[in-house]
């Protein structure tokens, strides 16, 4: 089973504001270095309390969008329990109850294997953090 399994953390800088970040190139370099032209899955897991992993079509008003129900549904007011982190801060720790921070796709022949216009991104709502970390691992 050696060389079945091969996995790599990579930080992304999230900045202040609440965003989706691009992580489709990225899982793809990944591939090209790990898979070798081999069939398999992608798993892509972000171990933060306030993030999540969709896929979902990007540059075309999607991504805004996205964004903009998340803040219809997790209003960033006083309202929720988790206040661990601050006033306003509750709603973005039920992100993940929503957008889970994982998401397991194909690999064909050493690619990712997404629809058309279909793109992997980190979605983030916590203003207050910055910094995320993904880790992407290949199991062929």
């Amino acid at each position: 089973m050696a060389g079945t399994f091969t996995t790599r953390a990579i930080n992304i800088a999230t900045g202040s504001t609440e965003t989706l970040h691009d992580l489709t190139n990225a899982c793809s370099a990944f591939l090209r270095e790990a898979a070798h032209g081999r069939n398999g899955l992608l798993n892509v897991f972000t171990a933060h309390a306030t993030s999540g992993l969709a896929i979902i079509e990007t540059g075309a008003g999607s991504d805004d969008d996205l964004l903009a129900a998340l803040r219809d549904i997790l209003p960033a007011d006083d309202r929720w329990r988790d206040r661990h982190s601050g006033p306003g801060r509750g709603g973005a720790h039920m992100l993940p109850a929503l957008v889970p921070p994982h998401a397991t796709l194909p690999v064909v022949d050493g690619e990712l294997e997404l629809g058309t216009s279909q793109s992997v991104v980190l979605v983030n709502t916590d203003r207050d953090s910055p910094e995320r970390q993904v880790r992407l691992s290949f199991l062929s």
